[in-house]
C-alpha cells in the first residue's frame, strides 16, 4: 500500500493514513492456516528439522554442564586424567552439535527454497492467467516486485523465524531444565528478570510494521523507474528529450527514500536491545551475589563449579529470550511480507474458460457483434450499440480518429476484454461460452508495436508453433514476404534480432510478426494499425503481404492509413465508439461522408482505387 502525499513520517502507526489503519493486515488464524499450507508438503522434512534442533539444543548446553566438573573435579580436584577426559568430551559434543547444525541448515534451507519455488510457479501462473486490464492498469515495478523480493523474503521466515522460533524455545526449556536441577533458588532468582524482555516489543512491531509497508512501496516505486527508463524504449525516450538528468534525480530521490526507510526499519527497536543487555548483565550478577550468600552464610553445598555452569546456563537462556524478542519483530515483517503476496493470489480472474467451455472440432471465423458496448472504465464508455458480421473468408476494415474504438474491437474478439454490454460470437457461439484457447488459437492480432524476444527470428517464429517444422517456417515467410531477408543473412533464421528486434528494421520486425501470426494457421487475423508507423516503402512491402492473406482467409484491417484498406470487402467508419458509417470504398466516396473527408485530407484524389 502506497502511503498519500502529505502524510508526515513520525513514529509508530503514524505512517499510515486512516484507511491503512482500518485496512491494515491482521495476524489471524486464516492468514496463519494460509501459510501453513505452504509448509504441509514438506512436514516430514520440518519434523527432521524439529529432530535435528532437539539434539543440538541438548547437545550444545553439554559443554556448559561440563564446566562445573571440569572447574570442581579436573582443576580444583588435580584430576589430570579427568580433566583431559572432560574436555574432550567437551570438543565431541560441540563437534557434534555443530555438525547436526549443518543438517540443520541444509535442511531449513531446502524447505525454504522448495516453498518459495513452489509460491513463484503459483504467482507466475495466476499472473499469467490474469486479464489484460491487469497489466495496463497496474505498474509493472510493483508486479515484479511481488514476484521476486516479496517472495524472496518468504524464505527468510522458513529459513530463520519459525526455525529461530522452535530453536530457542527448546534451548530456553532445556537450560531451564538444567539449570533447576543444579539449584532453584537460583535459578529462580535468575530469570527473573526475563519479564522485563517483552515490555517494549509490542510497539517496536507497531512501528516496524508500519516502516516495512511503506520500504516495500518506496521499493516499488525504485523498480518502476528502472522498468521505465532502463527499458528500450524508454531510454530511447529518456535520450531524445535530454532527460537523463531529471530521471538521475527522480531515481536518487527515490532511492534515497527507500535507502532511509530501509534504515529506520532495520533499526526499529535497537534501542532497546541496549536495554536487554543491561539486564543480561544483572543475571550473573546476581548468581554470584546469592550463590556466595548461600555458600559464605548459609553453608550450602553448592560448588565453585555450580556457580560457573549456572552462569553459563543463564548465558544459554538469555539468548534464546533476546532472539526470541528480535523473532516477533521479523514475524511481523514477514507477515507483512505474506500479506502483500496473498494480496495478488486473492486477485479475481475475470476473464477465463467456463466449465463448461465449448471447444469445436474446427473453426470457420464468422463473426457477429451484437449491440456491443464497452467501457474500461463505467464512466468512459469506448464503444457504444457496435453490431456487424464478418462472413468466413471475407475481409472487413475499421477506419476512423484515434479514441474511436477501433483496436478495442479487436481486442474483444480474442476476449483480451470482455464487453459491458451485448455479445460477440465466434461460428455462431459466445466468445464468452468457447475455450479460451481454443478461441486465442484461432485469432491471430498483428499490432502496431512489434514485440520480439532477444533471441533468434527461428525463436520468435516459433513462439507461435513450437514444433513447426523448416518448410512451415519457409512458407510463412514467404507469405509475410520476409524470406528474401532472412535467405540473405549469413545464418538465415538463425540471425539474432537483438532486444526488442532493435537489429531489424521496423518493416523486416512487423513482416517478421506478420510471419509468426500465420504460423498460428489461425480462422482469424487481424492487423490492427500494422503499417502506421513505417515508411513508404516498408509499408509497400507489408502490403503486398497483407493483400494476398485478406483476400484467403477471414481478416479485419484496422488503419489510419486509408491505402491499406482498399481492398477489403466491406469498410466500418467509427467515430465516437459508434459506426458512422459503413461500405464499399466506393460506395462511401460517393455518400460524401466522413470517410470522404478521411480520404480527401489524406490522399487529395491522388490515390486511386485497386482493382
Amino acid at each position: 500500500m502506497e502511503l498519500r502525499p502529505g502524510i508526515t513520517k513520525r513514529s509508530g502507526w503514524s505512517f499510515l493514513s486512516e484507511k491503512e489503519k482500518i485496512n491494515r493486515p491482521k495476524i489471524t488464524r486464516e492468514l496463519l492456516l494460509r501459510i501453513g499450507s505452504y509448509l504441509k508438503p514438506y512436514w516430514k522434512q520440518m519434523l527432521l528439522v524439529v529432530a535435528t534442533i532437539l539434539m543440538s539444543s541438548v547437545l550444545s548446553i553439554m559443554p556448559a554442564v561440563l564446566t562445573g566438573r571440569i572447574i570442581d573435579e579436573g582443576l580444583i580436584g588435580r584430576d589430570l586424567n579427568l580433566l583431559v577426559r572432560l574436555l574432550l568430551i567437551s570438543l565431541a559434543v560441540t563437534l557434534g552439535a555443530n555438525l547436526i547444525g549443518v543438517l540443520e541448515s541444509y535442511l531449513n534451507t531446502w524447505i525454504g527454497q522448495h516453498i518459495t519455488y513452489d509460491m513463484r510457479n503459483s504467482m507466475y501462473r495466476h499472473l499469467q492467467s490474469m486479464p489484460h486490464q491487469f497489466f495496463t492498469t497496474n505498474h509493472p515495478g510493483e508486479i515484479i516486485t511481488r514476484m521476486t523480493s516479496d517472495i524472496s523474503g518468504v524464505q527468510q521466515l522458513i529459513t530463520g523465524t519459525l526455525t529461530g522460533i522452535l530453536s530457542n524455545i527448546i534451548t530456553l526449556g532445556v537450560s531451564l531444565v538444567a539449570m533447576y536441577q543444579k539449584n532453584w533458588i537460583l535459578a529462580t532468582i535468575s530469570i527473573i528478570i526475563v519479564p522485563f524482555f517483552t515490555l517494549p516489543t509490542k510497539r517496536v512491531g507497531k512501528a516496524r510494521w508500519s516502516l516495512t509497508r511503506e520500504a516495500q512501496a518506496r521499493n516499488d516505486e525504485v523498480n518502476g523507474i528502472l522498468n521505465e527508463t532502463l527499458s528500450v524504449s524508454g531510454q530511447l525516450l529518456v535520450k531524445l528529450f535530454n532527460r537523463e538528468e531529471a530521471e538521475i534525480t527522480r531515481y536518487e530521490v527515490a532511492n534515497h527514500q527507500m535507502i532511509r526507510l530501509n534504515i529506520r526499519e532495520r533499526m526499529a527497536g535497537r534501542w532497546f536491545r541496549v536495554i536487554l543487555g543491561t539486564f543480561a548483565s544483572i543475571g550473573p550478577m546476581l548468581i554470584y551475589l546469592v550463590g556466595g550468600l548461600l555458600i559464605i552464610r548459609y553453608g550450602s553445598d553448592l560448588s565453585v563449579g555450580d556457580i560457573t555452569v549456572l552462569v553459563a546456563l543463564l548465558s544459554r537462556m538469555y539468548s534464546p529470550v533476546n532472539s526470541l524478542m528480535g523473532i516477533q519483530v521479523d514475524w511481523i515483517r514477514s507477515m507483512a511480507l505474506f500479506t502483500r503476496i496473498f494480496e495478488y493470489f486473492d486477485l479475481p480472474v475475470d476473464i477465463a474458460s467456463d466449465q463448461n467451455a465449448v471447444v469445436p472440432h474446427s473453426a470457420q471465423g464468422n463473426i457477429n457483434f451484437s449491440h456491443v458496448d464497452f467501457a474500461y472504465e463505467p464512466d468512459r464508455p469506448i464503444l457504444r450499440d457496435v453490431s456487424f458480421s464478418l462472413e468466413s473468408g471475407k475481409s472487413i476494415a475499421i477506419v476512423g480518429p484515434s479514441g474511436s474504438g477501433k483496436s478495442t474491437i479487436s481486442n474483444l474478439i480474442p476476449r483480451l476484454y470482455d464487453v459491458s454490454k451485448g455479445s460477440i460470437t465466434f461460428d455462431g457461439i459466445d466468445v464468452r461460452k468457447l475455450d479460451l484457447g481454443w478461441l486465442r488459437q484461432n485469432v491471430a492480432i498483428v499490432t502496431q508495436e512489434t514485440y520480439l524476444f532477444n533471441g533468434t527470428i527461428r525463436d520468435n517464429l516459433l513462439y507461435a508453433k513450437p514444433m513447426a517444422m523448416e518448410d512451415e517456417l519457409v512458407s510463412a515467410c514467404i507469405k509475410a514476404n520476409i524470406y528474401d531477408f532472412i535467405s540473405k543473412q549469413p545464418i538465415g533464421f538463425d540471425t539474432l534480432v537483438g532486444n526488442r528486434g532493435l537489429k531489424l528494421s521496423g518493416g523486416e520486425k512487423q513482416r517478421i510478426s506478420i510471419a509468426r501470426a500465420l504460423l498460428k494457421d489461425p480462422a482469424v487475423l487481424i492487423f490492427d494499425e500494422a503499417t502506421s508507423s513505417l515508411d513508404s516503402i516498408s509499408e509497400q512491402l507489408i502490403q503486398k503481404a497483407i493483400d494476398p492473406l485478406i483476400s484467403t482467409r477471414t481478416s479485419i484491417i484496422i488503419a489510419h492509413r486509408l491505402s491499406t484498406i482498399l481492398a477489403a470487402d466491406e469498410i466500418l467508419v467509427m467515430k465516437e465508439g459508434r459506426i458512422a458509417e459503413r461500405g464499399t470504398h466506393t460506395d462511401l466516396l460517393e455518400a460524401g461522408g466522413g470517410y470522404t473527408e478521411l480520404y480527401e485530407t489524406q490522399f487529395s484524389g491522388a490515390l486511386e482505387p485497386r482493382e
